[in-house]
């Protein structure tokens, strides 16, 4: 198996940085490795025993503690079920999982059985949003509802606008690890706003890990026609990667009982979006779990 890392100081880099952001949440984590069909899986978890569970799916070539930092409002009401994905960094298995069949529905369905729970809601950003669509495709009855966070498997920019705004400043900063480079990145990720924590880790993360580019697959109307759970989407109207307005008309288009919010923010949202975006989930998790 080949490492998703560069090298193994890299790893311990990335690793490290893992360790500090968990430790800059402020909260009590247990964590444990499940066995699944695809390996093993590094799992945080937080929260009341007795709450009702609440997966939150990582973004990808992110790191764990990152994306649970932007729900973290959610820790003392719901028992919080947070896996390190398979094949990005973290502590889970490198082998990455194939994202266009059942692979990833199969692997969620795999810590559901191990934590005895028979449906759940979730939440996914990004790469996260993108297993959520793979999981109401083909194990649609174990979501009890869903949030959709700037999400995969609905729409996509057009290469030629990723490739200026991302992957070539990408690859001048791998060259020259230039700050500058580095800096315009993560302004294009999150309108200007990414905190410092996060540019560190990013940074990082471009320089040591070999970014995983396979992408959950654009989801098809067909597939989703046993599918009706309540979904929230919520996006961001400069998001760089998964543009807002036809990602919220793909998900009319497909999702049957959906509801959607577009945000003034980027892929990495604003503090104060994060807020709003928070007392929305909160209200929808109230009503529809």
């Amino acid at each position: 198996m080949s490492s998703i890392y560069r090298s193994e100081e890299g790893k311990s880099s990335i690793l490290e940085e893992y360790e500090i952001y968990l430790n800059e949440l402020g909260e009590e984590f247990t964590r444990e490795y499940v066995e699944t069909r695809f390996g093993k899986t590094h799992v945080l978890l937080t929260g009341p025993l007795d709450g009702k569970p609440l997966f939150i799916l990582q973004g990808g070539n992110c790191v764990n503690p990152m994306t649970l930092s932007w729900f973290s409002s959610l820790f003392k009401e719901y028992r919080i079920i947070a896996p390190d994905t398979i094949g990005h960094p973290g502590y889970s298995e490198e082998a990455s999982i194939s994202t266009r069949f059942d692979s990833l529905a199969l692997w969620v369905s795999d810590l559901l059985d191990h934590y005895e729970i028979e449906k759940s809601a979730f939440i996914g950003p990004s790469f996260g949003g993108g297993i959520i669509l793979r999981l109401a495709t083909y194990i649609p009855e174990r979501i009890s509802c869903a949030v959709l966070v700037a999400p995969a498997g609905l729409a996509v920019n057009s290469k030629i606008k990723t490739a200026q705004d991302i992957t070539l400043p990408l690859v001048k900063y791998r060259m020259t690890s230039s700050p500058s480079s580095l800096q315009k990145i993560t302004d294009t990720m999150s309108c200007n706003c990414m905190k410092e924590m996060d540019k560190n880790i990013i940074g990082k993360l471009f320089k040591y890990v070999s970014i995983d580019q396979d992408l959950p697959k654009l989801t098809e109307r067909e597939e989703l026609v046993n599918y009706t759970s309540p979904t929230l989407l919520l996006v961001g109207e400069k998001d760089v990667f998964f543009p807002a307005d036809k990602c919220i008309e793909r998900a009319q288009k497909i999702i049957a009982n959906v509801q959607a919010i577009k945000y003034d923010t980027g892929h990495f949202p604003s503090q104060d979006v994060l807020v709003q975006m928070n007392e929305e989930i909160g209200r929808f998790l109230q009503k529809n779990y």
